[in-house]
């Protein structure tokens, strides 16, 4: 270690840093000063507090010239002569023509090939002639009101498709049927593949009245019982005829609900 050198990166302790020692700072630099700063501040501060509290101490008299005019005092139509425009020659973004002077000769020989004569009579001949309004007056006053857009005109009646199915009904009419016919068509090949067979309409009516004739014949017997169940044997007799007619009418039920059965042979 070098002893008597102050290094400030040093970490060891040292004599030396124990003496005190003054802290150079270096000169600041000279502040820009402006020289208007006093017009400013004089102009700023011109004014400023005149009449602050007590107003003049004396009232200035208007002269002779300023003597008091119409409509003077009146703020609004002070406003309104304020914001309006007298100014004559206003800029516009588009000048008209100048006016041609009396001594400027207009333009001769300028002829036109067209002929109005010709062109009116074809217009009036080609132009679809207006139709008249159709109106009705109904007090009289002669106030009236267009006929066709009131409802008191038969407009729908009179088309031609008046009263048809509408094509998206018909086409979705013939969606189902199709889908029908092709969900028929699978089942019964399905079927033919398991050896089953669709009941005709003749042998699905023969099943349907011999099962109307039993629930008959069980009613009958139902309707036959005492009136008082007083003994089991007679309980138990009328719950099988309820249950048998139930099991009959939920038969019958399925038979006539399904027109299309399969049936195992």
């Amino acid at each position: 270690m070098v002893v008597g050198q102050n290094n400030k990166n040093q970490q060891e302790e040292s004599v030396y840093n124990l003496i005190p020692r003054n802290e150079i700072r270096p000169p600041k630099a000279s502040c820009y000063v402006s020289k208007f700063n006093p017009d400013v501040r004089e102009k700023f501060n011109e004014g400023k507090h005149e009449h602050r509290t007590m107003g003049y101490a004396e009232e200035p008299v208007p002269g002779p010239q300023q003597f008091l005019k119409k409509n003077q005092n009146n703020t609004k139509h002070n406003v309104i002569n304020n914001n309006k425009d007298t100014s004559l020659n206003k800029d516009r973004t588009q000048r008209k023509p100048p006016v041609p002077s009396i001594r400027d000769a207009p333009k001769m020989g300028t002829r036109t090939e067209k002929n109005f004569i010709q062109t009116n009579s074809l217009d009036v001949v080609m132009t679809v002639p207006k139709k008249p309004e159709r109106n009705t007056v109904d007090d009289r006053f002669g106030d009236k009101f267009p006929v066709d857009q009131s409802g008191l005109t038969q407009k729908y009646v009179l088309k031609k498709n008046f009263g048809e199915v509408p094509v998206y009904i018909k086409t979705r009419q013939a969606d189902m049927e199709k889908a029908k016919q092709e969900y028929q068509t699978y089942v019964s090949d399905y079927f033919r593949r398991g050896a089953m067979r669709e009941m005709d309409i003749e042998e699905r009516k023969t099943i349907v009245d011999g099962l109307k004739k039993q629930w008959e014949d069980v009613h009958h017997e139902y309707q036959t019982l005492s009136v008082l169940i007083d003994t089991i044997p007679k309980r138990q007799y009328k719950e099988r005829l309820e249950h048998q007619m139930k099991l009959l009418e939920k038969d019958i039920d399925l038979l006539e609900k399904h027109h299309v059965i399969y049936i195992a042979d």
